[in-house]
């Protein structure tokens, strides 16, 4: 069987949100808005949210600090995973990962050919372990966060996914 086993007890997770941007504040942050309310509506607590610049230094103290002091299972990021030059969000946190995720980014062009066809391409979406702590570093866009969210990470940090999710796996990560 393959998807959510619910005779099972939901695990929820400890996960914050960070938005990169150097144009959204709180009131217009629609990608970070859509995270907030799915991780939410799925159970888990969104124990952290911040808006910082494209800058990497500030990108990588964040989640440096957010993986080393708080009790965080995953990160969620939003924005600057595209081409241009302020887009730094991969240089910031990919040298921080001690392993990837790379089914993630795979996963992620596949659902998103089928939705945006060869623009695809134009994304440096990915995941990876820092510190324990998950990170998927998704693009700004609302409509890419969305289905994200809803096509892939639901369910791997659905604790009751089944034949395996990444919470099943959580506890063996710092090994």
């Amino acid at each position: 069987m393959t998807g959510i086993d619910e005779r099972l007890m939901f695990q929820p997770l400890s996960i914050a949100v960070l938005t990169i941007s150097d144009t959204r504040t709180h009131n217009d942050d629609r990608s970070g808005d859509c995270l907030v309310e799915r991780v939410k509506t799925a159970g888990h607590d969104v124990s952290a949210r911040a808006i910082i610049k494209d800058d990497i230094a500030a990108i990588s103290a964040q989640i440096k600090s957010w993986s080393a002091t708080m009790d965080l299972d995953v990160i969620l990021t939003t924005g600057g995973t595209g081409l241009t030059g302020r887009d730094v969000t991969v240089e910031a946190i990919a040298p921080l990962f001690e392993k990837t995720l790379d089914g993630f980014s795979v996963l992620f062009h596949r659902m998103s050919l089928e939705t945006i066809g060869l623009a695809t391409l134009q994304s440096r979406a990915c995941a990876g372990i820092i510190n324990g702590t998950v990170v998927f570093c998704l693009p700004g866009s609302t409509g890419a966060v969305r289905q994200a969210w809803d096509e892939i990470i639901a369910g791997a940090l659905d604790s009751r996914y089944r034949p395996s999710s990444l919470v099943d796996i959580m506890p063996r990560i710092k090994e």
